[in-house]
């Protein structure tokens, strides 16, 4: 039993020897409880003030509009490093919820303002994760990856039970001025901590004599030919269109009009697919992991839809709560896994690019979320749910069968744990 507990202490430290995860694992999570406030605190504000479902999802969309640039970041990011790319970016954060905190305390926050705030924080936030992840597989040895990934993956998970209660309550107690203070010194100590993270990799050749337009043609070539590279694209882009309009824009909804519950219901059901989701970041992180890494992501992703057709049918609160915490649990089986294996079958030089045309999935979920607005008046949220569950299901299969080779044999490069 002590030689069991050392190994799982070890599995957990292991990252942190590295010297820029240290300073990038307290940057992500104070940067992580901002973002799941904001959204949060920001999303009842727009459902309530406009009582539109159309306007909540217009607000979740644009959160992920900028994941189009991504692979411009990902260029910039493999010609500049991503310490630079964290510093400008999380300024950018500072500055806009230091605005929003200032018209708050004026009484001049409008929904037309927090949607016009959206569309710019959305430009730049899909690539804040693309930068984790890259910064990731550049520093931390490859037998590690799985386990760092998970663990880096708990500061958003974590964030996600902490920001969800907090936010609510911040708000609730206080109000929202009081909240956007908490919410800009958050960024403002990401913003401190992003200065230690590490700079351009010096193993990378510099591609200043190519235009970003080329290397991102080169890019696309590079991921085509690659199954496993274009299998985990296509699952990613999947899960985001079919599964996450339930837990990232449609929760607002859920909550108000299927559980008839208040903002701390609301918390409350975010808080249970985050604390899920932070489950099974602890089982990665332990890098203890059996089932293969392409096999895991294709069999979590089956489960995770399964579990939220189950959800659409309860309306009993706790239910609910529990349930999303299953959610959260295979989705984090899922989309880390998923990670990881894209890192490893890419090249060091052309990692920033690739996970930046990861973040291009992130498409799925505005696309899915402007869908599922008329479709709920049309269909109802249970209707929508089913259609949206089962055709998740059929595809999984239809992408792991296309890719079986690459993602699914026990042979296969994505299926071996070093």
């Amino acid at each position: 039993m002590t030689a069991t507990f050392t190994d799982v202490q070890n599995s957990l430290r292991a990252p942190f020897k590295v010297r820029s995860f240290r300073f990038q694992f307290p940057a992500d999570l104070a940067a992580s409880l901002a973002f799941e406030m904001e959204v949060l605190v920001l999303g009842w504000y727009v459902l309530v003030e406009s009582g539109s479902v159309m306007m909540l999802v217009l607000y979740g969309a644009l959160q992920f509009f900028g994941s189009v640039f991504s692979p411009l970041f990902g260029v910039a990011g493999d010609r500049l490093g991503y310490r630079t790319l964290f510093m400008l970016t999380r300024g950018v954060y500072v500055a806009l919820a230091s605005l929003v905190m200032v018209l708050a305390f004026m009484s001049l926050l409008t929904p037309y303002l927090v949607i016009a705030v959206a569309a710019i924080v959305g430009m730049i936030r899909p690539s804040d994760n693309m930068m984790r992840y890259a910064l990731v597989g550049q520093t931390v040895p490859v037998e590690q990856l799985t386990g760092a990934l998970g663990i880096s993956r708990m500061t958003a998970d974590s964030a996600r039970v902490v920001g969800a209660l907090l936010g609510v309550g911040t708000v609730a107690q206080f109000g929202m001025a009081a909240a956007y203070v908490v919410i800009a010194l958050l960024y403002a100590c990401s913003f401190i901590f992003s200065a230690g993270v590490a700079g351009k990799e010096s193993d990378v050749a510099p591609q200043a004599a190519r235009s970003a337009f080329s290397e991102l043609i080169a890019a696309f070539q590079y991921v085509w030919v690659r199954p496993a590279l274009l299998g985990a694209l296509s699952l990613a882009f999947l899960v985001n269109f079919f599964a996450f309009p339930f837990t990232l824009g449609l929760l607002p909804y859920i909550a108000k009009n299927v559980f008839e519950v208040g903002q701390a219901g609301l918390g409350a059901l975010s808080a249970s697919f985050a604390f899920g989701a932070l489950l099974g970041s602890l089982v990665l992180g332990l890098n203890r992991f059996a089932l293969g890494t392409g096999r895991a992501m294709l069999v979590t992703a089956g489960l995770w839809f399964g579990c939220l057709l189950l959800f659409s049918f309860l309306t009993e609160l706790y239910a609910g709560m529990f349930l999303l915490v299953c959610t959260g649990l295979v989705q984090s089986l899922s989309m880390t896994p998923l990670a990881a294996v894209m890192l490893r079958a890419t090249e060091p030089a052309f990692r920033g690019r690739v996970m930046g045309m990861r973040m291009l999935a992130i498409w799925g979920l505005p696309a899915g979320l402007l869908a599922a607005g008329p479709l709920i008046a049309w269909l109802g949220y249970q209707g929508v749910a089913l259609l949206y569950t089962l055709a998740g299901v059929a595809l999984t299969f239809c992408i792991g069968y296309c890719w079986r080779h690459a993602l699914w044999d026990k042979v296969a490069p994505a299926n071996q744990h070093s």
